[in-house]
């Protein structure tokens, strides 16, 4: 298939964002961990040479309480399904499942992962770091629709989009919103992100059992189970560091 990606030239990045590429062994958001703990500045885009998947990491020093902070999620989402938008056909379509699930024509193709330097929510976190997989190529010997909850680009009728072309469309999208982000907080974000989150409304099983009512101010998920209500904060998408 690799025929079909011809143009793997390295991807360009907009101002205030700069690259670092990392080896398809090599998981982005670890490498942006470690950037972070060093004291690296924000703005760093580690992004894997990974041919099969788009694997990409972004690192940033927010400056107000995590719990706030993570609001970034959606950033990353929201330009990821922008850059899908751009690039892909214009029948597939981009949902998303809350905390980080991104589903291509209604099933899964897509996961956000983050970490930080803390995890306590009213702390400011001195990095925070948000990375994004999207599955490009189909692997292993199984036939699309093998397993029909999960998906790739390719199976969905993407086959001219390399992976670079997607980390910087992606990552041009994605400051977009990050600086929406930081000049209006999270309402639009919330807003967006909700319109492109059929779930809402409807019973779900994971992360919590109960009917998805929608989001909170800090974007945590508001479950009610009976005639219990309780919100799931985002910063459950936080990672233990190695």
């Amino acid at each position: 298939m690799k025929e079909l990606y011809e143009d793997t030239s390295p991807p360009s990045f907009p101002p205030l964002l700069r690259g670092e590429a990392v080896p398809a062994a090599i998981d982005p958001l670890a490498k942006a961990e470690a950037r972070g703990m060093k004291g690296a500045d924000p703005g760093l885009v580690v992004w894997s040479r990974d041919e099969t998947n788009m694997r990409v990491a972004v690192l940033f020093t927010p400056g107000i309480p995590l719990s706030r902070a993570m609001g970034g999620a959606f950033a990353m989402m929201l330009g990821a399904a922008d850059a899908l938008g751009a690039l892909a056909p214009p029948e597939v379509a981009v949902h998303f499942s809350w905390p980080g699930r991104l589903r291509v024509n209604g099933a899964r193709c897509g996961v956000l992962r983050a970490a930080a330097a803390g995890h306590d929510p009213a702390a400011v976190p001195d990095w925070l770091a948000f990375a994004l997989t999207i599955p490009i190529l189909p692997t292993g010997t199984h036939e699309p629709g093998h397993i029909p909850d999960e998906t790739t680009l390719h199976d969905e009728g993407c086959a001219d989009i390399a992976a670079p072309r997607l980390i910087e469309s992606f990552a041009r999208h994605m400051l977009v919103w990050m600086t929406r982000f930081e000049d209006e907080g999270l309402a639009p974000l919330h807003k967006a992100w909700c319109q492109k989150c059929d779930e809402i409304g409807t019973p779900v099983e994971t992360p919590g059992k109960g009917l998805f009512l929608g989001l909170d101010e800090d974007g945590g998920m508001i479950l009610r189970n009976g005639g219990e209500t309780r919100i799931i904060p985002l910063v459950r998408l936080l990672e233990d560091m190695p």
